[in-house]
């Protein structure tokens, strides 16, 4: 049995954790920043944030080409502090939240699918993760 390749990604959202706690999780906020790419959406999420819920995001390109869900079952949830769950193809992956001075640090670690290359995925979920970023801090300015 190979080691499974773990990847991390991470940001710096300038808003209290409290906040960036309940857009990570409200699933009609996932459904404005859950992309990696502007000709890609979420049209539909589903969110039950306890120890053994489940969530799934349906991702699909917006020219109808391609989608799929996103889903997995959480195995803790410790309130603004850290996610973790099993995806449904049975890879982890966790994100921890961190507050200093006013500001969330949010990392994620995950386990590499074996399809495509590990630097591939990194880039794809640092830039939802950046899609985020961004989609947070405009909010707190409306």
């Amino acid at each position: 049995m190979t080691k499974q390749t773990k990847i991390t990604v991470e940001a710096t959202v300038n808003a209290p954790v409290e906040k960036v706690w309940e857009v990570w999780n409200n699933p009609a906020d996932i459904m404005q920043w859950n992309t990696a790419d502007p000709s890609w959406h979420t049209p539909s999420s589903e969110n039950d944030l306890r120890i053994n819920g489940k969530f799934k995001n349906r991702m699909e390109a917006k020219d109808g080409s391609f989608g799929f869900d996103f889903e997995g079952t959480y195995n803790k949830v410790d309130l603004h502090k850290e996610i973790a769950y099993t995806m449904s193809d049975g890879r982890t992956a966790s994100t921890v939240f961190e507050e200093k001075d006013g500001k969330t640090i949010l990392t994620t670690t995950f386990d590499a699918e074996t399809e495509n290359d590990p630097e591939i995925q990194k880039q794809g979920w640092q830039a939802i993760l950046n899609s985020f970023v961004k989609y947070v801090e405009t909010r707190s300015i409306n």
